[in-house]
C-alpha cells in the first residue's frame, strides 16, 4: 500500500509539473461538455422547407402561413414551380419542399379533393423522418379544419391528399447517410493522429534534432514527415469506399474521380491540422489530448456528423464554420447520394482548401524547422 501511494503521489507530481497537460485534463472537458451541451440533441426543429406556390391564392398562403408559424419549420424560399425546388435540396438549403398546384385555392373553395406534394431529402434518414411527422401531423390538423369548415368559414370541405416522396434515400436507409460520414471520420482521426503523433515522437526520441542539421530544407523536411500519413489516408479512401459500395450497397451516385480529388484536399487540411498539434505538444501524450479534446471530439459533434447543425443554438452554428469536417461531409454524402458534381460543390471545396491554407502557415510559423 505504501509503494502505491508513493507511485499515486509522483504521478500527481508529474502532472503538476506539466502545466499544459494538467490545463488539458481539467479546462478541456469543462470547455466540451459546456459545447455540447447544447449541440448534442436529436431534436429536429426549424426544418428548413422550401415552398413551390402554384397557385398564388389565399388558401395557398394560408397554409404556407401554417408552416411559417410552426416551430418544426422555416421557410427558406418561396418559389411558383416545382423545378425551382431541385437547388435548395440539392445544396442542402432545404430538407423538404412543399409543391402546391395550380387550381389548389379554387378546389378548396368547391369542395373538391386535392393534392399536395411533399418532396423529401433522404440522404439524413433520421431527421427526415422526424421532418414527414411534423408535416404530416401539420397537414393533417389543416385537412380537418377544413373539413370542419373552420378555415373558410363556408360549407365543410373535402379532405387535402398529402402525396410524400423522399429523393436520394427512398428507403430511408440510415446506413446511407451514416457509411458516408465515417469516411471522413476516419480520414480526420487517421492523418492527423498518426501526423502529430509521428511528430512528435521524433522529438521525444531526439532524432528530431539530427535531422535538423541535415542539408533538409524546412519543406523538404515537413513535406518529408507528412506525405507517408497522406498516402495511408488515400489507402484508407479506397478501401472505405470499395466496402461501403461493394458490402454495405451504398449507391454511389456521382463521379469517383471528384470524390478522390476532394479526399486529397480534405487530407491536406488534416495533415496540416496534425502539423498545427505537434507544434504545441512536446510529448506524445499531450499530442494525444490536445488531438482529442481540443479537435477531433468538438468536430466530431458540431460537424454534422451525428447532430444536425440547423438544430443547435445560433452561435455554435456559426462556430461550426471553422471544421473543415462539416464540409467535407457536405461533398461525400453529396457525392455518394445525391450526385452531383463541382459546380455545386466547389464552395466547400474552396472553404477545405482555404482552411488547409491557413492552419499549415501556423504551423509552419510555430515550427522553425525543429517544428517545436
Amino acid at each position: 500500500m505504501q509503494r502505491l501511494r508513493r507511485l499515486v503521489w509522483k504521478e500527481f507530481l508529474e502532472l503538476r509539473q506539466d502545466p499544459r497537460l494538467f490545463g488539458l485534463v481539467i479546462i478541456a472537458p469543462i470547455i466540451q461538455l459546456t459545447l455540447l451541451g447544447y449541440a448534442a440533441t436529436t431534436d429536429v426543429k426549424e426544418v428548413p422547407i422550401v415552398v413551390a406556390d402554384g397557385d398564388r391564392s389565399p388558401a395557398s398562403r394560408d397554409l404556407i402561413a401554417r408552416f411559417e408559424a410552426s416551430p418544426n419549420f422555416h421557410v427558406v424560399h418561396l418559389v411558383t414551380t416545382t423545378a425551382e425546388v431541385d437547388r435548395d435540396l440539392q445544396e442542402d438549403r432545404a430538407w423538404m419542399a412543399l409543391a402546391i398546384p395550380n387550381g389548389y385555392g379554387a378546389a378548396i373553395r368547391n369542395r373538391e379533393p386535392v393534392a399536395l406534394q411533399v418532396v423529401a431529402d433522404g440522404s439524413n434518414s433520421n431527421s427526415t423522418t422526424v421532418a414527414l411527422g411534423y408535416t404530416n401531423a401539420l397537414v393533417g390538423e389543416y385537412a380537418q379544419e377544413l373539413a370542419a369548415g373552420s378555415t373558410t368559414g363556408g360549407p365543410p370541405s373535402s379532405a387535402v391528399d398529402l402525396r410524400v416522396r423522399v429523393w436520394f434515400n427512398s428507403e430511408l436507409e440510415s446506413r446511407y447517410f451514416m457509411i458516408p460520414g465515417v469516411l471522413a471520420l476516419l480520414l480526420l482521426l487517421v492523418t492527423a493522429n498518426l501526423a502529430a503523433m509521428g511528430i512528435v515522437r521524433e522529438k521525444e526520441l531526439g532524432t528530431l534534432e539530427q535531422l535538423n542539421v541535415t542539408p533538409l530544407r524546412r519543406w523538404e523536411l515537413i513535406v518529408g514527415k507528412l506525405l507517408p500519413y497522406g498516402l495511408i489516408g488515400l489507402i484508407d479512401v479506397l478501401l472505405v469506399t470499395a466496402v461501403a459500395v461493394f458490402w454495405f450497397e451504398v449507391p454511389l451516385r456521382g463521379s469517383f474521380g471528384l470524390l478522390f480529388a476532394m479526399s486529397l484536399v480534405y487530407v491536406f487540411c488534416t495533415l496540416s491540422l496534425g502539423l498545427f498539434i505537434s507544434t504545441v505538444s512536446d510529448t506524445q501524450q499531450q499530442a494525444m489530448m490536445t488531438a482529442t479534446f481540443f479537435f477531433l471530439t468538438p468536430m466530431i459533434y458540431l460537424s454534422g456528423f451525428i447532430f444536425p447543425i440547423e438544430n443547435m443554438p445560433r452561435v455554435i452554428q456559426y462556430a461550426t464554420y471553422i471544421i473543415p469536417l462539416r464540409y467535407f461531409l457536405v461533398i461525400v454524402r453529396g457525392i455518394f447520394l445525391k450526385g452531383i458534381g463541382l459546380r455545386l460543390l466547389w464552395p466547400q471545396a474552396a472553404a477545405l482548401a482555404a482552411w488547409g491554407a491557413v492552419v499549415l502557415s501556423l504551423a509552419v510559423m510555430r515550427s522553425r524547422k525543429r517544428m517545436a
